[in-house]
């Protein structure tokens, strides 16, 4: 359905990956990236092994942990940010380099790609579960707390992240 929301495909025609085989691929590929490491960060200050998770399986070099905690966030950061930079026209084809069938950004995509990204991160909603306003890379680290209380028994369960 994702490329039922763009208005240039870009060749989008599903999700593909190592490697991305259209453009769409390749920013959704990268923010992913971002994203992990903005979780893995956010798993380490509160104290966890980003390496150690509960959804996605250990494997030597893998951060499951940041994985499990970035699935709620991919859908708010990395796909809205893909959509509105596409969608806008504010990445292009001539933003892209194809080798061997193999998409990525050029420099200057990437620095567009980046500011968006960064803009997406330090958006300020309100927090669904304190009520308070929390910009995105702030609640990273708002449910890692929440997963460390859950886990130590201080609440129920994990409250997921959902805006709206």
């Amino acid at each position: 359905m994702f490329g039922k929301l763009l208005r240039e495909p870009m060749g989008f025609d599903g999700r593909n990956r190592r490697p991305p085989r259209d453009p769409v691929n390749a920013l959704l590929s990268y923010g992913y990236v971002l994203l992990m490491h903005q979780c893995s960060a956010a798993a380490q200050l509160v104290g966890f092994d980003p390496y150690i998770g509960y959804l996605h399986g250990s494997q030597y070099g893998k951060p499951a942990l940041a994985l499990d905690l970035m699935e709620e966030f991919r859908p708010v950061v990395v796909d809205s940010v893909v959509l509105t930079l596409i969608n806008t026209r504010a990445l292009q084809a001539s933003d892209f380099v194809e080798e061997f069938g193999a998409y990525r950004l050029t420099e200057a995509g990437r620095r567009t790609f980046l500011i968006k990204f960064e803009e997406r991160l330090s958006t300020e909603v309100e927090h669904p579960i304190f009520g308070y306003k929390a910009s995105y890379r702030r609640s990273l680290e708002l449910q890692a707390r929440l997963l460390g209380k859950a886990l130590s028994g201080e609440i129920d369960g994990y409250p997921p992240f959902i805006v709206r």
